[in-house]
């Protein structure tokens, strides 16, 4: 062994010592965590807390927007329902207030063309103070008309209360779809128009069925009431959930052109009414007839010279637009207003009750509700135009295939046609109800939402009235050919059938000779099964019509589509965004063109 001194190195020539021992080389040592700076901490710090933010902001709009589609479906199914439900009641409220048959008429008349006549105006409303608020009012509004209604003592005070219902009525209306357009977007749009398309087509045929259970449950006052605790809890939702919107620039409303418009369609309707209980050729009948038609054209007029029109009637010059309108007013004018003639039909002709006829048309809804599911998802990937025209030739040709009746037939002829229009109504709802604001820039959206809905009660009024005068002919010239023969009651159709249209059958029968009333009960069943046929026929080709226009009208190039496109499968698009939370929309907010059918032909 040498010995060494000082600095002398020293060698170690054993084994290696374990690894957990070893010192490890720099190459091993894990590099020194960078200083940060107070001013950094603080911004990752804040980056981390706004993107927690951001992801909460995120929930509450996702929450939000289902709460939307809920209330919103709700109103409508309430308002529609409102429109049908009190068709099974009229007996019970004539009796119960001793009306007139004019009166029971206005009943249902009052809130149609309340609603008809203030769409447009609740709109622009909409636009202007923001369209939560707005809904938020007409839910109001329209609870505490249902509580006058089910409180009314004459039949002035509940027609009266009916228009209170059909002012909050017309705002709900107006602002449904836009609410709708703004809380959803892309794929989602398209599910929601889809549901809110099955809300209507369901709404419609379950009145009859509720109708005839709370009236014969509780009372006619029912139907009423029951919408005064829905419309409170309905009314705090929208104040907790529903995100308010408005356009960034409104203008006030139109109130020469609303008060011209409301002057025409009450002139027509009331025209068209009054020739069913009198004859077209009665002077009122005349004069209430030129006076709407003058009125509807000074309507034109003015929308042409006030600076901000609460229609835009250049929209009309759009062939989208224009096609939408037609099918909206086909849609309400065929089948939902022959909803009212086919109930009357299975009740007072069939002898079924109002559960009975009821059930009856569930076979309507459920076809419109399985097909208005299918419709808003493929609403993404089918043109609007092959959805509502063959939707429409579909109710066309079920109208149709109902028509044949006779004093001999069974309710089940009216199945096929049922499955048909049900079918085609599921069809045309979701389309229809995105296609009105999906050609429009989202700022006019609550016009153009006011302008569909409009269309569809103005066809609905009109129909009504005007099946109602077909029906009084032709139930009265039936009665008096199946008569002939019968001389104690030849030439009494007349007599018979306002006798009838009143609901008191029972009187009628009771008044004839039991002699006659076997040929009575047979022309009865054969005038109306024969005036039944007539309205089949018409309305069906009202729905053929509009299948026509909407397929030749509704193209491609109208659709409204700002921003970058969503590359999501579905094919909807959005544009820009909306806060979370915010109270409006920017101009680059997505249209209601994310939601409508795509509009590729």
């Amino acid at each position: 062994m040498t010995g060494h001194t000082g600095s002398a190195n020293l060698t170690y020539a054993g084994p290696p010592p374990p690894t957990h021992l070893r010192r490890p080389t720099s190459a091993a040592l894990p590099p020194p965590h960078p200083v940060q700076s107070p001013r950094a901490v603080a911004k990752r710090r804040s980056n981390a807390a706004r993107g927690t933010r951001m992801f909460q902001a995120s929930r509450r709009t996702m929450d939000r927007k289902w709460w939307t589609l809920l209330v919103v479906c709700g109103a409508t199914f309430m308002l529609l329902l409102d429109v049908t439900i009190v068709i099974v009641a009229l007996p019970e409220i004539q009796s119960g207030l001793d009306a007139g048959f004019a009166d029971v008429q206005w009943v249902i008349d009052a809130y149609a063309l309340t609603l008809a006549a203030l769409l447009l105006t609740a709109g622009s409303l909409a636009d202007l103070y923001g369209r939560r608020l707005l809904f938020g009012i007409g839910f109001t509004i329209f609870t505490a008309g249902s509580l006058l209604c089910g409180l009314s003592q004459s039949a002035l005070m509940l027609i009266i209360s009916r228009g209170v219902q059909g002012v909050g009525g017309a705002v709900l209306f107006a602002t449904s779809l836009a609410l709708l357009a703004h809380s959803f977007r892309g794929r989602d749009r398209g599910i929601a128009f889809g549901v809110w398309g099955a809300v209507t087509g369901i709404a419609t045929s379950l009145g009859p069925i509720l109708g005839g259970l709370i009236t014969s449950g509780i009372s006619w006052r029912g139907i009423f009431l029951v919408n005064v605790p829905i419309g409170i809890v309905a009314v705090a939702l929208t104040v907790w959930k529903v995100e308010e919107s408005r356009p960034p620039a409104a203008h006030r409303p139109d109130w020469p052109g609303f008060a011209v418009l409301t002057a025409g369609l009450v002139g027509v309707v009331y025209g068209l009414i009054r020739a069913g209980e009198t004859a077209w050729s009665d002077t009122g009948v005349v004069v209430s007839l030129a006076l709407g038609i003058a009125f509807l054209v000074a309507f034109v007029a003015v929308e042409t010279r006030v600076a901000n029109p609460m229609f835009d009637l250049s929209l009309l010059r759009t062939p989208t637009f224009l096609g939408g309108s037609l099918a909206a007013v086909a849609m309400n004018g065929s089948l939902f207003a022959m909803f009212v003639y086919l109930v009357l039909y299975l009740q007072n002709d069939l002898g079924y009750s109002a559960l009975g006829s009821g059930v009856r048309l569930l076979i309507v809804s459920a076809g419109s509700f399985v097909a208005a599911t299918a419709a808003g998802r493929l609403s993404s990937v089918v043109p609007a135009r092959w959805l509502i025209g063959p939707g429409l030739a579909l109710v066309g040709v079920g109208l149709l295939l109902m028509a044949g009746l006779d004093a001999g037939s069974s309710w089940t002829h009216l199945i096929p046609g049922f499955v048909l229009a049900g079918i085609g109504s599921g069809m045309v709802n979701p389309p229809l109800a995105s296609t009105a604001v999906g050609v429009v820039p989202p700022a006019r959206s609550g016009m153009a939402s006011g302008a569909n809905t409009t269309f569809r009660q103005i066809g609905m009024a009109i129909s009504i009235a005007a099946l109602g005068s077909i029906f009084a002919a032709r139930l009265e010239s039936g009665i008096n050919g199946a008569l002939r023969g019968v001389p104690a009651l030849r030439g009494q159709g007349g007599q018979i059938a306002d006798t009838l249209r009143r609901g008191d059958a029972d009187q009628l029968f009771a008044a004839t000779p039991p002699s006659a009333r076997g040929p009575l009960a047979g022309a009865v069943k054969a005038g109306f099964a024969g005036a039944i046929n007539d309205l089949l026929i018409v309305t069906g080709v009202v729905a053929l019509v509009g299948a026509v226009c909407a397929l030749l009208l509704i193209r491609r190039k109208d659709f409204v589509a700002q921003g970058p496109v969503d590359p999501t499968p579905a094919g909807g698009s959005s544009a820009g965004s909306s806060s979370a939370g915010g109270a409006s929309t920017d101009s680059r907010a997505p249209s209601a063109v994310g939601s409508q059918p795509r509009p590729g032909d």
